[in-house]
């Protein structure tokens, strides 16, 4: 479907070394359009100003949480179409399944390659050109 350069991601965790090595394997696979946030409120305030594809986000994080910010976005109209992949380093049933309630798009395990990494977003997407 898209070109992996026409997508914008935001990346949003809470651990800067996590964000690095999300941004890295995007670019690795063609993506560059990326910003970052450091939890979820700042993700929020980051997609009003200016909405992404896509948000890959952590669930563990201060202020607001993986599925808090999955909830404020789809709650909110201007981004509730936004793509949503949650990164977690468990893979909870719990958690899979709010997540699935909230319309999680997708999910990675930590710790992730940059293959799974292309697998999981064309799985949202369809194959990046």
């Amino acid at each position: 479907m898209p070109a992996a350069s026409a997508l914008s991601v935001l990346i949003v965790d809470d651990q800067l070394t996590i964000r690095s090595l999300v941004r890295n394997g995007l670019q690795q696979i063609g993506v560059t359009n990326t910003r970052e946030a450091g939890d979820g409120e700042e993700a929020v305030a980051a997609l009003v100003a200016r909405p992404a594809h896509l948000v890959i986000t952590d669930f563990n994080m201060p202020k607001l949480d993986g599925l808090g910010l999955l909830r404020a976005i789809r709650s909110y109209e201007p981004i509730k179409n936004t793509a949503v992949i949650m990164l977690t380093g468990r893979a909870d049933p719990e958690l899979v399944q709010r997540a699935a309630q909230y319309g999680v798009n997708n999910y990675l395990v930590k710790p992730f390659t940059v293959a799974t990494l292309r697998e999981k977003i064309e799985e949202v997407f369809g194959a990046l050109t």
